[in-house]
């Protein structure tokens, strides 16, 4: 079994919003697989595969950004998942946009979202996959930047940055996080 969560905001507002980035991926891979999210027994909604001979789980929380944790630690009781087969999937802006990074552990390079999840874990010690949003804007301005929607000229990038981490997390599924580091980083 596995677990692939998505970090975003709930809301129309923040539909397409650079910090959404985490949903996208798991809405690309549900759409893809014409399957739907319904609710879960915690702030979050879920929808299930079936890939390479196992459950995926698909998981976007259903609060904000900051309190990531609870929905993580909610979905992996739910199913039953260790960190290890779960990879939280967010936004990051130290990464230049469009691309990826897969990841065993680390720290939360100040991103409020996957900072609650290693409180709530008590643990710095999830894989992760960061998607690079790029970092276009003025001091003091990072909480606009991050709420702001992509640009026409950056959307072919977030496109395909979006396939890429798709991509990335199937392969730590059916390849294990190490060879999948090999090809993707």
């Amino acid at each position: 079994m596995a677990l692939l969560v998505g970090l975003g905001n709930v809301g129309a507002e923040y539909e397409g919003t650079r910090h959404n980035i985490g949903f996208e991926v798991v809405n690309f891979l549900a759409h893809k697989w014409e399957i739907e999210f319904t609710t879960g027994s915690g702030p979050f909604v879920f929808a299930e595969a079936r890939y390479k001979g196992q459950n995926l789980y698909l998981v976007k929380p259903t609060n904000y950004m900051n309190n990531s944790g609870t929905s993580v630690t909610k979905a992996m009781a739910q199913f039953s998942q260790k960190t290890d087969q779960t990879l939280i999937i967010y936004d990051d802006l130290h990464l230049a946009l469009g691309t990826i990074k897969l990841r065993p552990k680390g720290s939360d390079g100040g991103h409020n979202g996957i900072a609650d999840v290693h409180n709530r874990l008590g643990s710095q010690s999830i894989p992760r996959l960061r998607i690079g949003i790029g970092n276009d804007f003025t001091k003091g301005r990072q909480v606009d930047f991050v709420l702001s929607a992509f640009s026409s000229d950056e959307q072919n990038l977030v496109e395909e940055a979006i396939q890429k981490a798709a991509s990335a997390a199937l392969d730590m599924i059916g390849l294990g996080i190490t060879r999948a580091m090999n090809i993707h980083n």
